[in-house]
């Protein structure tokens, strides 16, 4: 597809929607993945269901080659991608080390990026990678996936509309066997998802973070723990695990009216429950009286497709995204004051 008339970013030619004569595959944004991973496979095969998968990249060219005759599209080669007038954006599931270095060559080339978290190993690096889309007018959009699920979706619109009250307090539990990388430890590799929750429902950064941890395989955290204090006086604390025998995925949020737990490991029909307890003094003594959850309804959806479908609308419409990379630098400020060394 050729490009259509649009606007210009600092002299660069930026993708806005064609004629309404033309198809509406043609219309969209020619996306690129640059790692062609587990998670990079599950882009690739979301994008191509959307209608806007342009190419795959990654340092295996075999790897590439597979994905690009599996899924009618060109196998690129990384240093080559970012030079290419028929792709317009590049989404970016590589090894933490190298998303600064590629992020950044993206920007210098005027492409839209989404990059799968951590955005880089430094904070450093991150503002530098961040500074350079904004520098060269690109999107550059974050993978915090569970930003887009329907039962958080939900759960920050009934915080949003008042129905806890005031949030108090949150703890977040991302527990599960696996996966186990040379870079990133349990604290790295897990948390990033709930921090990313958490800042939304928060809207701040927290004042302080505390970190603990345990290394029982080698010197890489296996358990992590973050406590942290905002500034407004509420709590909230973090427990990740991959070496637990049970998965949880939950996120429970703690207000002065009710309480909401999202668990992503119950089926849609109870991902996200609202207690309504009551807690009262009588006669300088506390009490309380315990009800039954009701489970809220929650769209059926998924939180991947969701989030490449918000990616695309940012190209289109040059809309700021929902994840952006300052609330990543965040996460990132607060993964370095927690982490703790085993060296």
């Amino acid at each position: 597809m050729s490009p259509v008339p649009g606007l210009e970013l600092n002299g660069l030619h930026r993708y806005v929607s064609a004629p309404s004569n033309q198809c509406d595959h043609c219309m969209k944004p020619r996306i690129a993945v640059l790692g062609c991973g587990y998670w990079g496979s599950n882009h690739i095969r979301t994008l191509k269901s959307l209608g806007a998968l342009a190419a795959v990249s990654d340092a295996n060219s075999a790897r590439a080659e597979g994905f690009a005759s599996e899924h009618d599209c060109r196998a690129v080669a990384p240093d080559a991608l970012f030079e290419r007038e028929d792709v317009d954006a590049i989404v970016m599931a590589l090894p933490p080390q190298f998303h600064a270095e590629y992020a950044q060559r993206a920007a210098a080339a005027g492409k839209d990026m989404l990059v799968e978290k951590p955005i880089a190993l430094t904070v450093d690096d991150a503002e530098k990678s961040v500074a350079a889309a904004h520098e060269a007018g690109t999107i550059f959009m974050v993978g915090h996936v569970l930003r887009f699920h329907p039962a958080f979706e939900k759960l920050k619109s009934l915080i949003d509309q008042g129905e806890l009250g005031e949030v108090r307090y949150i703890h977040s539990h991302r527990l599960g066997l696996g996966k186990f990388h040379t870079e990133n430890d349990a604290l790295w590799d897990l948390a990033p998802h709930d921090l990313s929750m958490i800042l939304a429902i928060t809207g701040s950064a927290p004042v302080e973070v505390r970190g603990e941890g345990a290394a029982l395989l080698d010197n890489l955290s296996d358990f992590a723990h973050l406590h942290m204090r905002f500034a407004n006086g509420l709590r909230s604390h973090l427990f990740t695990s991959r070496l637990n025998p049970y998965r949880e995925r939950r996120l429970t949020v703690v207000g002065d009216k009710a309480m909401a737990v999202f668990d992503d490991v119950e089926p849609w029909g109870r991902k996200l429950a609202v207690y309504r307890h009551a807690v009262w003094q009588d006669s300088g003594q506390w009490a309380f009286t315990t009800n039954e959850p009701t489970y809220v309804p929650v769209e059926d959806g998924m939180p991947l497709t969701r989030e490449l479908e918000h990616f695309i609308s940012c190209i289109e419409t040059r809309q700021k995204p929902r994840t952006t990379g300052e609330e990543a630098i965040d996460v990132l400020r607060i993964l370095t004051a927690g982490t703790i060394s085993h060296n």
